[in-house]
């Protein structure tokens, strides 16, 4: 019996070989129907940090979705053509998803964009994608006047966090934003979220139906930035067939524990992030469950009246918040009296983090396994419903599971050909959820996608029982709590200092992040610590600086001048 007939046998007996298909050709279809389903049952519900809520329903989402489709279509002089990009730059808000589900229905491609940017990583992406449209938050305005002019951006869409509150909430949000001096002034011709909604309803309202844009499964839905094989960020092109098989595979797993109409998920990971755009996003809206919106987890303390005040029955989460939002003051176990489960991915979930967090509150911790090229999700582990707790079907502990229905894995070597049963080899991956390359990177695509599958730089090994664990990465990109950092990319920040002479990044263990950024310099003069911090901070976003540098007289390397990360992980190690 082969690896895959064995996970095939581990399969819970209502989880069958194959998802079943949905009857709906783009993502524009499946949110309609949603909508027609679940009507005025809250969909996007915003929980400030002070308490204060704004919520949208099924009906309501569709319609201002179809709004935004229209603006996009007939609002913008000539209109959009199919496949234009829409960059979107926003944190959890009511904004996000009408303004993704527009731009999916209007057949424009979706480019998720990481609001902690700096003006020059934003100044990349939006230059890498050739997006025309930028929807921003008003607070991100500074980067708006410095970036947009040297790129293809046409139209600028400035959301507040207020938009979606009563008129008179609103404007008293609007007015303490500005007295604090958080939004900065835009000197940019910009266009308000409010304006190009009314823009979209009136053209709908002349035409009584949204103009025509019938994306087909082939269509291109989603530029997702990943670093991929190697160290320089790219986008996965990510199709409506691609996203709704992920779809389609994550109904099949779930069918039996999650009730349609009737869950409620807290919604902490960014939407721009992967996991949360498909699972959060995507599947929660799909299955009728309230997304219950954070738009800023730091301090965890504006987690607490998400949790007070809803009874979450699930949410997505990364190592970093299972591990902290224990040690909270105000958070008790009875917030997670209904919770099923905690869907873990982005980073591994160490044993004693996920022991910890399920002693406590009693909600089983779900890993699996994912990529930004997979849609994100390729492995899960079982779970079953026992009253209103879910359980493993397995004792073990870690590891991230089973491949997902209609999804095959293998273990090869470096020469491409399959380990032996019990071996350590580089995961490939073949199934419907897999991205259709990378954009504008053809030779990377035909590297990282060959013969069908896809190559994802992870080793890993299967049990007995068909059950993956991740035990390496052939790549040497860093996780910092979820998130990508590439050591080429830092080493390159750090390198543009004029008295650095020499400089490597690795990954080394975090127990509050998973992995942190380790640097090592070698220097033309004697340079501090904080002064090649605040180097960093003016290139980079806070994840990707290092935490830790250490000064060295050379950098380690091989024969042909390549810095030996491997050596400067084991001297990290000692250290």
């Amino acid at each position: 019996m082969d690896t895959e007939q064995v996970w095939w046998a581990s399969y819970p007996g209502w989880v069958g070989r194959k998802a079943q298909p949905f009857p709906f050709e783009n993502l524009g279809q499946l949110i309609h129907h949603a909508a027609e389903r679940y009507g005025d049952r809250k969909a996007e519900t915003l929980v400030l940090p002070n308490g204060m809520e704004a919520s949208l329903t099924f009906r309501e989402v569709d319609r201002l979705s179809d709004d935004f489709a229209a603006y996009l279509l007939q609002g913008l002089g000539l209109g959009l053509a199919a496949g234009a990009r829409v960059a979107i730059l926003l944190p959890n808000c009511l904004a996000y998803p009408v303004c993704a589900f527009g731009a999916l229905k209007a057949g424009c491609v979706v480019v998720n964009t990481n609001p902690l940017y700096t003006a020059r990583e934003l100044e990349e992406q939006l230059k890498d994608s050739g997006a025309e449209v930028l929807v921003v938050l008003d607070h991100f305005g500074d980067k708006v006047t410095e970036v947009v002019p040297r790129t293809q951006v046409k139209t600028v869409v400035v959301t507040s966090i207020a938009d979606g509150f009563s008129l008179p909430t609103r404007w008293l949000i609007q007015a303490k934003l500005k007295l604090s001096g958080i939004i900065p002034r835009l000197h940019h011709p910009t266009t308000s979220y409010t304006q190009a909604l009314r823009q979209g309803a009136s053209h709908r309202a002349k035409a009584h139906l949204l103009p025509e844009a019938a994306p087909t499964r082939d269509s291109l839905a989603l530029l997702q930035y990943t670093g991929g094989t190697t160290g320089t960020s790219k986008g996965a092109m990510l199709s409506h067939g691609n996203l709704l098989a992920n779809l389609e595979q994550i109904a099949e797993i779930t069918r039996a524990y999650l009730v349609p109409g009737e869950e409620t998920v807290l919604t902490v990971l960014p939407m721009y992030h992967v996991i949360a755009f498909t699972i959060n996003l995507l599947f929660g809206f799909h299955t009728g469950s309230q997304s219950i919106l954070v738009p800023n987890p730091r301090p965890l303390k504006n987690l607490q009246p998400a949790f007070q005040n809803h009874v979450i029955t699930w949410m997505t989460a990364v190592n970093t918040l299972l591990k902290a939002l224990p040690d909270e003051p105000w958070f008790k176990p009875e917030l997670t009296q209904k919770m099923l489960g905690a869907f873990a991915g982005g980073m591994a979930t160490h044993p004693s983090v996920l022991q910890r967090w399920e002693a406590t509150t009693g909600c089983l911790v779900i890993e699996g396994f994912g990529l930004s090229e997979a849609s994100p999700l390729v492995t899960y582990n079982v779970a079953e419903r026992h009253g209103q707790r879910l359980r493993r079907t397995m004792a073990q502990v870690g590891g991230v599971g089973l491949p997902l229905p209609g999804t095959d894995v293998r273990l090869v070597d470096d020469e491409g050909q399959a380990v032996a049963p019990g071996g350590h080899g580089e995961i490939v991956i073949r199934g419907p959820q897999v991205m259709l390359g990378y954009w504008n990177q053809t030779e990377e695509s035909a590297r990282t996608l060959r013969d069908g599958w896809l190559h994802t730089g992870d080793i890993g090994c299967f049990d007995a029982m068909g059950y993956l664990t991740i035990t390496d990465r052939k790549k040497d990109m860093i996780i910092v709590s979820g998130f990508n950092v590439f050591p080429n990319e830092v080493e390159a920040c750090i390198a543009l200092h004029p008295d650095v002479a020499d400089v490597a990044v690795v990954g080394v263990p975090d127990d509050n992040t998973g992995e942190a950024v380790r640097a090592f310099v070698v220097s033309t003069r004697e340079l501090s610590v904080e002064e090649l911090r605040r180097h960093c901070r003016e290139i980079l976003v806070n994840y990707k600086v290092p935490t830790r540098f250490s000064f060295l007289a050379e950098i380690p390397k091989n024969a042909v001048g390549k810095a030996l990360r491997r050596e400067l992980r084991a001297q990290a190690a000692e250290e």
